[in-house]
């Protein structure tokens, strides 16, 4: 199966349900999530920790495989590529900022957000050069021959985010994206993710217990107990999620 995805396709999960481990030590993480995300527009996911928000982003990347249900990705139904191909959809289609940055020590900051696009085979000079770009509108533009040891985790974070869109993913997932920057950097931030969200054939989902980036969403789910709880186009995120429909 090709790992070229259509255009026009969001995401869609029926009856989406992942466990970990077994008998007495079992962990129900998602317990039947049914979740339509439309492309063109910046979605979050909220609820307390423990609700399952990263494991449904991984499993909506192609990080994990869930245990049972039904999740298709920009059209292409996930349960039915080969590893191999979850690889090369997830290398051609999916950004990923992890909570955890993720970067490799011995790498500087451009040679870090590089390699998204030396995976997909571009010559390491103009991936280089795309990352220092990228690296600038980032406000990194003298930190692109730093290592993450000598950055600050504010710094690394924005260089996280912009390994996540060098190669301009149609799907772009953020866990916790502004917990280690202040409010202007958060800000940023966020601009940068709203206007990959706005154009009309990428998704993005970003994963937050920051109240200062409501207002960015055009979407709120709320999760709980591995269950969506509660979802609503958001006016810009004012008020809070209102419960969904039965």
């Amino acid at each position: 199966m090709s790992a070229t995805a259509p255009a026009g396709k969001g995401v869609s999960c029926r009856n989406l349900v992942k466990e970990y481990g077994g008998g007495d030590s079992r962990v129900l993480a998602l317990r039947g999530v049914d979740l339509d995300i439309a492309p063109g527009e910046l979605t979050l996911l909220v609820g307390p920790s423990g609700c399952g928000k990263t494991t449904l982003i991984s499993i909506l990347a192609g990080t994990l495989n869930p245990t049972s249900g039904e999740v298709s990705v920009l059209g292409v139904d996930l349960n039915r590529l080969s590893k191999r191909e979850r690889t090369a959809f997830r290398a051609k289609n999916v950004g990923f900022v992890f909570q955890q940055f993720n970067l490799l020590p011995a790498l500087t900051a451009a040679e870090n957000v590089a390699v998204p696009l030396v995976i997909n085979g571009v010559s390491r000079g103009t991936a280089l050069a795309r990352a220092v770009e990228v690296l600038k509108s980032v406000g990194l533009a003298e930190r692109v021959g730093s290592l993450p040891s000598q950055l600050s985790g504010g710094q690394q974070q924005r260089v996280a985010i912009a390994r996540a869109l060098v190669h301009r993913p149609r799907v772009l997932v953020a866990d916790e994206p502004t917990s280690a920057v202040d409010a202007r950097t958060g800000q940023a931030v966020m601009e940068l993710i709203r206007a990959v969200a706005l154009q009309p054939d990428r998704v993005a989902v970003v994963v937050t217990h920051d109240p200062r980036v409501f207002g960015f969403a055009d979407r709120i789910i709320e999760l709980e107990d591995g269950r969506v709880a509660a979802s609503r186009h958001a006016d810009h995120g004012a008020g809070v999620p209102q419960p969904a429909p039965a």
